[in-house]
């Protein structure tokens, strides 16, 4: 299929209501898509003003010290040891290489892409750009014959749910008997609320605990918008099976994906400072601590959110009745509608509004 016959652009139709949450006596409470309003730390900013001097075109496989970097990193912060620079690869942002993926494995009509229910649109994208054929399933028992190409997501995007050691070994077990990749999106793995994650990361499709050491097959995914607010930065990476990272790798360096060398030295800087990312998500928890209460308190029921940045919600209506009440408080927020069919009652809210203004929605809550 050609790219101009994808639909529409579904955040495109909250134009209406953001200009009435706009109205609003006091400004709008923009809860809507997940684009961080705190500084990059300066340790970041400053490693990528170091090397602004970048005349020569980088390499799309990163630079040595990168691929060093994102190994050493889900060693330490991931509970994944051995990995190599064959098993990294950098990428522009997470969202290209979810909507390319199936294009860069060579899917096409006839394959088959599963992902979660409740799904970042980008995934069935990906799919339809291949003229594939997208199906949604949680359950590893539901993805069918001729699957080539399954996603999961955890923590997961709209809804914060997560999936445990075992969950994602019995993933990988059932993408291995349809002789399928499996990647799993990530990028939300510091960001957790509820037991068992309060403390500690998520975990990893790459850990022993679900591999076993054998990353054949798979891919883990992972941004550094969120825990190191680089969304501007397009800063991400996948690591896992090497030698479908080399596949990668050839493809994309004929279509010239290669991320900008300052962007690159950034990306070292945050990967080895864990300290920044303990601050951000300190932030992140006294927001969700004032919003949840007040969302509770004023009728809705909070499902799954565990962990990320979002909280899953519901009053039990259809999801754009509830958009439209929002907006009329002056709050802007994600209808369930846009990540499929499967959760029509249900609104996504981030947390990546300032104290101040996520103060204000919960105030308007209660009034």
């Amino acid at each position: 299929m050609a790219v101009t016959d994808l639909a529409d652009y579904p955040w495109d139709a909250m134009a209406p209501y953001a200009a009435r949450a706009r109205a609003h006596a006091d400004g709008i409470v923009d809860l809507s898509i997940g684009s961080p309003v705190d500084p990059t730390p300066a340790l970041i900013a400053d490693a990528l003003t170091r090397a602004t001097d970048a005349h020569s075109y980088p390499q799309t496989v990163g630079t040595p010290a990168l691929r060093e970097a994102i190994a050493a990193w889900y060693a330490r912060r991931r509970g994944v040891p051995g990995l190599t620079p064959d098993n990294v690869l950098p990428t522009i942002g997470s969202k290209e290489l979810v909507a390319l993926l199936p294009l860069l494995l060579g899917l096409g009509d006839g394959d088959i892409v599963v992902h979660p229910r409740a799904a970042y649109p980008t995934y069935e994208v990906g799919a339809r750009l291949v003229g594939a054929t997208s199906v949604a399933a949680d359950d590893p028992d539901h993805w069918p014959e001729g699957t080539r190409l399954v996603w999961v997501n955890s923590p997961g995007n709209p809804d914060g749910a997560v999936r445990d050691a075992a969950d994602l070994s019995r993933a990988v077990a059932r993408a291995r008997e349809l002789g399928a990749v499996i990647a799993s999106d990530e990028c939300y793995a510091e960001l957790g609320w509820d037991e068992p994650w309060t403390d500690a990361a998520t975990p990893s499709i790459l850990d022993p605990a679900v591999v076993g050491g054998d990353l054949r097959g798979v891919l883990s995914v992972y941004s550094l918008s969120k825990q190191s607010n680089l969304a501007g930065y397009r800063a991400a990476f996948l690591a896992g099976d090497a030698e479908l990272a080399a596949r990668l790798v050839a493809a994309r360096k004929h279509l010239g994906l290669m991320a900008p060398g300052p962007v690159q030295a950034a990306m070292i800087a945050a990967l080895g400072d864990d300290e920044h990312v303990r601050a951000q998500k300190a932030l992140y928890r006294a927001r969700r601590d004032v919003l949840k209460p007040a969302l509770e308190a004023a009728g809705f029921r909070i499902d799954r959110s565990e962990a990320g940045l979002y909280l899953w919600a519901t009053e039990g209506r259809d999801a754009w009745e509830s958009v439209e009440q929002m907006a009329g408080l002056g709050i802007l927020v994600g209808p369930g509608h846009f990540y499929g069919p499967h959760f029509p009652q249900h609104i996504r809210l981030s947390l990546t509004a300032t104290d101040e203004r996520v103060r204000a929605a919960a105030a308007r809550l209660a009034a």
